[in-house]
């Protein structure tokens, strides 16, 4: 009978022999975080004491994927030799792909992020590549106009729209604050005219600006102070193309 139940009930079983490597496993939990109804198309069959018979690596990537419950297919009245002849059976997989289907029908890259070993297609690789670059490019603006207002700096229309909305509500004034201080993340900022002003700027108000990352200056200042974090992927990259 399937049905869906908290993670925590299910057992892993002890006894699995199937193993999953780190890479493969890494796209097994992105599998199931992008497409988690698969799990309920295909359960995790367990038998009457909730011990995992049939889906010991997708319990585990479940954990990982941050859900909560999973779907399940209890498997009753099986004698424990049927219960290893099924664990061994549910892993082997007596088809195979018909490649040339898969070469003139998919895409090879996304075949790969499924978990599917395959070769790499130099035509999906270069889209892959088109849709990724290496280098960062942070937005630029130059000054050119005069010295802008301080209200034209930035746009509080939602702000003012929510910040009304939770005043008419009815719920704690400690909720009413906490969600009025939130609000503020609404702010639309003008960065052309954040220029202009910055251009304009005494030098204690530049290092102001600067210190609240309104403008970046210096990029790898902007990363020790924890405004941009970069992947270490990202990174390397950074590193390549713009040295230390």
């Amino acid at each position: 009978m399937k049905q869906q139940v908290k993670l925590s009930k299910v057992k892993g079983n002890p006894n699995n022999p199937r193993i999953i490597k780190n890479d493969k496993f890494k796209k097994l939990v992105k599998s199931i975080q992008e497409f988690p109804e698969m799990l309920k198309l295909r359960p995790i069959v367990v038998d009457e004491d909730m011990i995992v018979l049939g889906g010991n690596m997708r319990l585990k990537a479940s954990k990982d994927a941050g859900l909560k419950e999973v779907w399940i297919e209890v498997a009753e009245g099986l004698t424990e030799e049927q219960k290893k002849e099924f664990i061994v059976k549910d892993n082997v997989g007596f088809g195979e792909w018909e490649w040339d289907i898969l070469a003139n029908e998919w895409d090879s890259v996304q075949l790969a992020e499924w978990g599917l070993d395959v070769w790499e297609n130099e035509d999906d690789v270069k889209e892959e590549e088109e849709v990724y670059t290496k280098n960062i490019e942070a937005p630029t603006y130059e000054p050119k106009n005069e010295k802008p207002k301080e209200e034209e700096l930035y746009n509080e229309d939602k702000v003012k729209e929510l910040i009304k909305k939770i005043g008419l509500s009815n719920i704690e004034k400690e909720e009413k604050e906490f969600l009025i201080k939130a609000a503020y993340r609404h702010t639309v900022f003008n960065y052309q005219s954040i220029a202009d002003f910055y251009a304009h700027s005494n030098k204690e108000v530049q290092e102001l600006m600067e210190d609240s990352a309104l403008v970046i200056i210096d990029f790898n200042k902007a990363i020790e102070n924890g405004y941009v974090k970069l992947s270490k992927e990202i990174e390397q990259s950074y590193l390549a193309d713009y040295g230390e």
